[in-house]
């Protein structure tokens, strides 16, 4: 009896599927197959947690997008007003009167632009700037005080 392992060709090592480059044609033993086999399950196992991974990314964020998108078109009314919009619905909302400072104080523009917003405005008659001491008092047309409204009795006579 021999105890030397059998000697098999490359052809046969071939249609055992065990032959790779670098043996001489002696069976090896199963170690390296069973390296490539356990390199090759942790590749393909690292490949399937990437896709179940990237599926639950794409998944959440297009859950994400719709939620954000019916946020934005609720809120895109309120992001595409002019400053001249915004200041006429701001003094709105505060019961058709304010002063120019608190106007000021209420959006994040300088005292410069605010004045100029109320000036345009004023020209074009959609609000109304009365002087109170240092301080303007901006009112929309039909909020103005009863004592500054001026009485014409002119055709009176």
């Amino acid at each position: 009896m021999s105890t030397h392992a059998p000697v098999f060709t490359s052809v046969e090592l071939l249609s055992l599927g065990v032959y790779h480059a670098g043996f001489d044609g002696a069976l090896a033993s199963s170690t390296p197959l069973q390296l490539e086999w356990s390199t090759q399950l942790v590749a393909a196992g690292a490949m399937v947690v990437l896709v179940v991974l990237g599926g639950t990314l794409l998944l959440r964020n297009r859950m994400n997008n719709n939620s954000s998108a019916s946020r934005q078109s609720i809120t895109g009314k309120q992001e595409f007003k002019t400053d001249r919009e915004k200041v006429c619905e701001l003094v709105d909302e505060n019961g058709g009167r304010m002063k120019q400072s608190e106007i000021v104080d209420s959006v994040d523009w300088s005292k410069a632009k605010v004045s100029r917003l109320l000036a345009e405005l004023e020209e074009d008659e959609q609000l109304t700037k009365l002087r109170l001491g240092r301080e303007n008092l901006v009112c929309l047309p039909g909020h103005e005080p009863t004592a500054s409204k001026s009485t014409d009795n002119s055709d009176s006579s």
